[in-house]
């Protein structure tokens, strides 16, 4: 059995030394110590459609589509891939927590032997995490993740966005974003404090700068908010007035969510935006109650404050948040994509047993070619899974026992 050790331990001390644009190579020169003649990086692109190779001297590998090859299966359905014509080869999902970023290609005669599994993924936990410190210290990974040009409006965006997915063993969030090369109003923001996870996805008005900028002072206006400790009246009370001060012309529509991962309670501030759907056993059930908010910057509107909705969740139970570019988007016969149709592709999607961030992928690539690639609004959508470790019942611990 190999023994990977000595391996990782190299290549996290060695990694520093260089830039990002050495990796590849530092890759390239450990891989014998796993009895691996090749080990190659293939990073997702922004659209996660392809698969695009970090290449160091001397290796020459081409693109790889997601939907039609083995390394894109991998990559979907987060499993080692091996094919039987290949045995010299193995696909190994390139991931941080559940962040996926793209697979490993290993070459090696031990390939096929099974035990060589656990080594793989250590190799590829290890080249996820140095390829997350390092990446900030060049360009070389952004470079490669993107097919065109990106508008500065998206670089905006993508620049304030966290990871696209995050997990603990109780909770899953996954968003995705679309399109990627000239978003501007659409974003989101999540954080989680102690026992309380924190969820925020917003949509601007206009399109372009003017609605990256304004997304810009929502998202950093929500984080101050929670940041300080403000609840969710006083969190969105604080995005309208700063919304309502530096822009006074325009407005956003957002969710803010605040899940208690201990208990499974749910509150929620529907402020103007789409209404947020509840997912059960396996299907759609209903939708959350909304708006229960004006607009973001249109609060001064009316004199009642934001108004939350509590619910408890089943264990199990998904959230799917979305903004109004998925159900407004139109077919060359001016027909909606619409609720229904969302609808039964998440149901589908959940009955087939996807993981949730390719359930993501799949339904963002769907709205994009229902609208024949043209999207004329930004189509954001999001999911949070519960799945507590603890039995049903297990919030009742929280209650005072009976004094005897």
């Amino acid at each position: 059995m190999v023994d990977v050790g000595e391996m990782v331990r190299w290549l996290q001390l060695n990694a520093p030394r260089g830039g990002p644009d050495e990796l590849s190579q530092l890759v390239v020169r450990a891989a014998p110590a796993i009895n691996a003649s090749e080990i190659v990086i293939y990073l997702a692109d922004y659209t996660q459609s392809l698969l695009v190779p970090l290449l160091g001297a001397g290796l020459v590998r081409d693109e790889l589509s997601v939907d039609t090859t083995l390394a894109g299966r991998a990559f979907t359905s987060l499993d080692i891939q091996r094919a039987a014509d290949s045995p010299d080869r193995v696909w190994v999902p390139l991931l941080l927590g559940c962040e996926r970023m793209g697979v490993l290609e290993i070459v090696s005669p031990a390939a096929a032997d099974e035990t060589m599994d656990g080594p793989a993924w250590e190799v590829a936990v290890t080249i996820a995490q140095i390829l997350v410190n390092r990446r900030l210290y060049g360009d070389v990974v952004e470079r490669m993740r993107r097919r065109r040009p990106m508008q500065v409006a998206a670089e905006i965006v993508w620049g304030l966005l966290p990871p696209l997915t995050f997990a603990t063993d109780d909770l899953l969030i996954t968003a995705i974003l679309e399109p990627c090369y000239d978003v501007g109003g659409d974003i989101f923001d999540y954080a989680l404090n102690g026992d309380v996870l924190s969820v925020g996805l917003f949509d601007t008005c206009g399109h372009g700068m003017k609605a990256s900028a304004l997304a810009s002072l929502v998202i950093s206006a929500y984080r101050n908010a929670r940041r300080c400790g403000l609840d969710l009246v006083d969190t969105a009370t604080s995005i309208d007035r700063w919304v309502r001060s530096e822009h006074p012309n325009f407005f956003a529509t957002g969710l803010l969510i605040e899940l208690n991962r201990r208990t499974g309670r749910l509150s929620m501030i529907n402020a103007g935006h789409p209404g947020a759907m509840l997912l059960r056993d396996g299907k759609a059930i209903r939708e959350f109650p909304g708006p229960t908010a004006l607009p973001l910057g249109l609060g001064h509107l009316s004199p009642r404050r934001p108004r939350v909705h509590v619910e408890d969740l089943h264990p199990g139970d998904r959230i799917l948040g979305y903004t109004d570019g998925i159900t407004d988007a139109r077919s060359a016969e001016g027909e909606h994509f619409g609720l229904d149709r969302l609808v039964d592709f998440v149901n589908r999607a959940l009955n087939d047993g996807l993981p949730s961030p390719e359930t993501m992928r799949r339904l963002v690539r769907a709205v994009v070619g229902y609208q024949d690639d043209k999207l004329e609004d930004d189509a954001t959508a999001l999911f949070v899974e519960w799945q507590p470790p603890h039995l049903p019942l297990g919030h009742l611990r929280d209650l005072a026992a009976p004094r005897p």
